[in-house]
């Protein structure tokens, strides 16, 4: 391969299912980029999200975060595009009508959640877990409601807002609230997304991983025959058909599996991003056990 640029996801491959981050991968990275590949990350998490999961000294060349409205290059602000806020607060009504827990996350602030709409937002997670509900996505969601949210009597004044993120405890509501989104696109444009069969996400129209790598590979005057990416979920699939070189995860559905080039040998449970890129790209193969 003639791999200039790697991509990576969060969620199920530089994240363990717990949200954590290991060193190994962080060390793999460094010898990367001190061998001359750029190193990106592409999630459809908030760039404040990522810098807050990765460990102290965790360095990559540019971040394209939430499923590309954003990009950052250090503490450059590369691009940002915004949802209208006539659509968030239609969204946000339509949200409160079908009880849907919603996270709406501004431009360099905490995400918000209206204070009408706590009593149904706490409800959706509530212990026990749902036994279909992934633990990662489990924690996010108890966390955020608990710790990293921000409840508001209204919306704040001239802030942007990068997307929505909405999740349920049952197939059933979200796949409902998913049919609603798509009645919604037929009198205004923007992108859905979804990352596991509990939630979907909503960003500006034509906007997704791809669109964003695609910004970014240009800013480093790179092409996409100099890319690959390496992902687990359905949201990786606009970045898994533009890069030249798609990686799933082991751990990654059977779906997703079927359309890469390559299958991670391990879990993200046992650091199997790391294990392929030190596989692949660095001279001290043998060294690695999961």
């Amino acid at each position: 391969m003639k791999t200039k640029a790697i991509f990576l996801d969060m969620d199920g491959t530089v994240l363990d299912s717990q949200n954590n981050v290991s060193l190994k991968i962080k060390e793999v990275i460094d010898q990367l980029r001190n061998q001359g590949l750029y190193v990106f990350i592409a999630t459809g998490r908030s760039a404040m999200e990522v810098k807050s999961l990765v460990p102290d000294g965790f360095e990559v060349d540019g971040i394209v975060a939430s499923n590309g409205m954003e990009g950052h290059i250090n503490e450059e602000v590369m691009f940002e595009h915004s949802l209208p806020v006539e659509l968030v607060e239609t969204i946000i009504a339509g949200a409160r009508q079908k009880q849907v827990y919603y996270e709406l996350f501004p431009y360099n602030a905490p995400r918000i959640m209206m204070a009408e709409d706590r009593e149904f937002i706490e409800k959706a997670v509530e212990d026990p877990k749902p036994e279909e509900v992934e633990i990662n996505e489990w924690i996010s969601r108890k966390q955020a409601v608990r710790q990293d949210i921000v409840w508001t009597e209204t919306l704040p004044e001239q802030a942007g807002y990068s997307k929505f993120y909405f999740f349920s405890r049952t197939t059933k509501h979200i796949d409902e609230w998913k049919e609603e989104l798509e009645r919604l696109k037929e009198h205004t444009s923007f992108t859905t997304s979804t990352s596991s069969s509990h939630n979907v996400e909503v960003m500006s129209d034509g906007i997704n991983k791809a669109s964003g790598i695609k910004e970014m590979v240009e800013r480093y005057n790179l092409t996409r025959e100099d890319t690959l990416a390496v992902g687990d979920s359905h949201n990786d699939l606009p970045m898994f058909e533009y890069v030249h070189h798609a990686v799933a995860m082991q751990n990654a559905p059977d779906d997703i599996k079927a359309i890469t080039d390559d299958v991670t040998e391990f879990t993200c449970d046992e650091d199997g991003v790391a294990a392929y890129l030190q596989k692949t790209f660095l001279s001290d193969k043998a060294d690695y056990k999961a």
